[in-house]
């Protein structure tokens, strides 16, 4: 069975069809990422999964269990078991690192000794335990997405979701958060789902490539199989 799945979905915003009869399943622990261009339907697609919005039409489903369907959402995102870095980080600011993981483990009721327990674990996981008191702003760049991995990864999700997060790295950190975030899917095994405008990141992150276009699958298959797919295309020649 499916642990993500996205069932004939459309979604309209004004005059424009975001999604348009698009399908998408992902299996417990697979890595998938939604490839394509800006305006293709990739960050809807992970904001409908996330529970942030309804689909027009269409059903969402979570490991089985009816989510969000015909512009309702049935199941709160706080009850999906998912974890979501977004493209900005979306770091407390005024809250230090271990604020910032403390912050959705107390909105679950987690007793204050499993608490620390688990935030002082992911922080020496992602190499971070020295910095547990300093807020984002004194972090790097990479120091920052760290923080958000492991702000997402504490929850102990069933799925990550991630848009687009590396794509203001310069090349070499890139790389090496690429590899962190391969380390902590083996670790942790869950099911990921990446956002990318980027072909390296979809080759480099997942065992399957969803092309999109449109709103709509144009084609999937393994990275090789995308990328031989791509270069037969004039169209993709030269863009993202």
């Amino acid at each position: 069975m499916s642990l993500l799945n996205l069932k004939d979905i459309t979604k309209i915003y004004g005059a424009r069809k975001a999604l348009d009869g698009f399908s998408l399943k992902v299996m417990e622990g697979e890595r998938v990422a939604l490839l394509g261009p800006s305006g293709c339907g990739k960050t809807t697609a992970l904001r409908l999964l996330a529970g942030f919005e309804a689909p027009d039409r269409g059903q969402v489903e979570i490991a089985g269990v009816p989510a969000a369907a015909e512009g309702r959402i049935l199941v709160l995102p706080e009850a999906r078991l998912l974890g979501m870095v977004f493209q900005d980080l979306a770091l407390w600011p005024h809250f230090t690192v271990r604020g910032n993981l403390e912050f959705g483990l107390k909105a679950k009721g987690v007793p204050a000794k499993e608490r620390k327990a688990r935030i002082r674990e992911m922080l020496e996981r992602v190499e971070l335990l020295e910095y547990a008191a300093a807020k984002p702003a004194a972090l790097s760049g990479g120091q920052q997405q760290r923080v958000a991995l492991a702000r997402a990864l504490v929850m102990r999700p069933r799925a990550l979701l991630m848009d687009e997060p590396l794509s203001s790295l310069d090349v070499d950190l890139n790389r090496r958060l690429r590899e962190e975030i391969l380390r902590l899917h083996q670790e942790f095994q869950f099911a990921l789902l990446y956002v990318t405008h980027d072909r390296g990141e979809a080759s480099a992150l997942a065992e399957r490539v969803v092309l999109m276009k449109l709103g709509q699958v144009e084609m999937e298959g393994t990275p090789d199989q995308v990328r031989a797919y791509l270069e037969g295309q004039s169209d993709y020649r030269g863009h993202w």
